[in-house]
């Protein structure tokens, strides 16, 4: 209640000092102003045709006493004063507006024809002159006029040659501007077809330089027979072609530099191993709470997924205290929510959701060491990117790209799923998606939107599906997708997977025993093909404690 005292009131000072002014004033004085607003507005425009050509009066008299004036001009500026004067005589009969000026108007132009003929022969001559040479410009036209002198004027009627060879001129000079359009339309034609000729190379041999690479990348290095692994995959960029906002012109430069970006940002899938104090089972409520935290603030997938980026690859290099866990998850949050959202909530409110465990000078000091320790370095290809463009393939079905974000975050708890790469990650989760809605096969267009091959991505979906066979271990992940807004995903795919495979179904009653090495099952098999060999990554270094300051984690 004392807050609610002191806040000061919404009317300022300076509101009430205008309103008080306003309603002051009597209304016979309102009234009088209103009758005689219209009777301005009648004079407004006939007071203004007379100061205009007053201030021409004035203009001509300045120049006379300048010594510029000729006697033509002179007697022009007579005629012009006359014409003053007959404005200033229909001002007094009452007639303004547009009539007042088209009639001041053509009285100014009648005495304007007062000029000798010597005189206006050669203003004749000088009018064609300008008028049909485009390039001088219209303000010169009268500077000519007002010099013009009688003995000039009488050589330009006896020489009647003098006004053929500047029209002469003129015409030459229209003929260059008009060759100029010419070019100018041709090469806007060139730009419109510009697309087509950029994305065409030509080497040596007279071959498409373009397509050749083209093939070569989607080549699958299991494919035996040697074609592409996207052989008869529809072009769905072309029709995007004169939209800006799809950028069709660089989107496959753009997709293939994310590429090679994700691979400089993928953590250690076995960085546990170097931690003393916490492990998997601990990462995995620590994510827990961040989707919760996440969802309650709302903001961006993208957000979420860069800040357990930000989580694991931090991990990967440093050691931390079971203490200091909550402290790097948060402080993971607050950086990708500063990257990524428009508003980002502040340091309080991210502190009133930690309950109080730390204090702002905590969360400020973590958030300097950890982009330190990754050398703020946050370009960071987000999987919401990759599964955009892939749903483009798709016919951006809405069903299937909602349960397709169930299956991608299913990456953020289960660490299995760590040294997956997030374009695998998309294409996996669009692939289950369609596989849980009967949306059909995989087809080559598919495979080009997603530059995976079915072959290439069961592995990654197989954990996928294990994950929903077992006990629900993340709480609030499930709750999340149980919600209306996500169409019960969750709760869709969970019953569709138990229905479906139901002696691979992990019970509840073995949550402590159950072995996650061991997928549930084979889609390899179901498929018809022959599982690959997995390798083993090898894992970082942590770096020496003698080699990097002190760490307030």
């Amino acid at each position: 209640m004392a807050s609610n005292a002191r806040r000061p009131p919404l009317r300022t000072r300076t509101t009430g000092s205008v309103a008080g002014s306003t309603s002051n004033v009597p209304r016979a004085v309102k009234k009088d102003a209103a009758a005689t607003g219209t009777d301005d507005a009648a004079s407004g425009t006939s007071s203004r045709a007379a100061s205009g050509a007053s201030s021409s009066t004035l203009g001509t008299r300045k120049r006379a006493a300048l010594g510029d004036l000729t006697n033509a001009n002179r007697s022009k500026s007579a005629g012009v004063a006359g014409s003053v004067r007959g404005s200033a005589t229909d001002d007094k009969d009452g007639k303004g507006g547009l009539a007042t000026r088209s009639k001041s108007a053509s009285v100014a132009g009648a005495a304007g024809s007062k000029v000798p003929r010597a005189e206006s022969s050669a203003m004749a001559g000088r009018r064609t002159t300008a008028s049909s040479a485009t390039t001088a410009p219209a303000s010169r036209v009268p500077s000519r006029r007002t010099t013009t002198t009688t003995t000039t004027a009488s050589r330009t009627v006896a020489n009647g040659g003098a006004a053929s060879r500047p029209t002469a001129a003129s015409r030459a000079r229209q003929a260059a501007q008009q060759k100029q359009q010419q070019q100018q339309q041709s090469q806007e034609e060139e730009v419109e077809d510009g697309r087509d000729h950029k994305r065409v190379k030509v080497n040596d041999d007279g071959e498409d330089v373009e397509n050749q690479d083209a093939t070569v990348k989607t080549v699958g290095a299991d494919d035996a027979t040697g074609e592409a692994k996207d052989q008869g995959w529809e072009d769905l960029d072309a029709e995007d072609a004169d939209d800006p906002l799809m950028v069709a012109e660089y989107v496959n430069e753009i997709f293939a530099y994310m590429k090679d970006l994700e691979m400089t940002t993928m953590p250690n899938g076995s960085y546990m191993d170097t931690q003393g104090e916490i492990d998997w089972g601990m990462r995995g409520v620590l994510v827990d709470w961040l989707i919760d935290t996440h969802s309650k603030f709302r903001m961006l997938p993208e957000t979420l997924f860069l800040a357990l980026n930000v989580v694991d690859r931090f991990l990967t290099t440093r050691a931390i205290s079971l203490n200091k866990l909550q402290l790097v998850g948060l402080t993971a949050m607050f950086i990708a929510a500063k990257y990524e959202e428009v508003l980002c909530p502040s340091v309080s409110n991210f502190l009133y959701l930690a309950d109080g465990g730390y204090d702002t000078e905590e969360i400020l000091k973590a958030e300097r060491y950890m982009l330190k320790v990754l050398g703020f370095n946050l370009s960071y290809a987000n999987p919401m990117n990759f599964l955009r463009r892939i749903s483009k393939a798709d016919n951006y079905d809405i069903q299937t790209r909602t349960v397709a974000k169930y299956f991608m975050e299913i990456s953020l708890v289960d660490y299995r799923l760590l040294e997956h790469p997030p374009s695998l990650i998309a294409a996996a989760s669009i692939w289950m998606a369609r596989k849980v809605l009967e949306r059909g096969p995989w087809t080559p267009t598919l495979v080009h939107y997603s530059s995976y091959s079915e072959y290439e991505l069961l592995g990654t979906a197989e954990i996928m599906l294990d994950y929903t066979l077992r006990p629900i271990a993340h709480p609030q992940f499930h709750k999340k997708y149980a919600a209306k807004k996500f169409m019960r995903a969750s709760n869709y795919v969970v019953e569709w997977a138990r229905t479906t495979y139901p002696d691979a179904v992990v019970p509840e009653s073995d949550i402590d025993q159950q072995d996650l090495g061991q997928l549930r099952v084979d889609l390899f098999g179901q498929e018809g093909l022959v599982r690959p060999t997995s390798e083993s990554c090898a894992p970082s270094e942590i770096d020496g404690a003698d080699e990097r300051e002190e760490s307030p984690l």
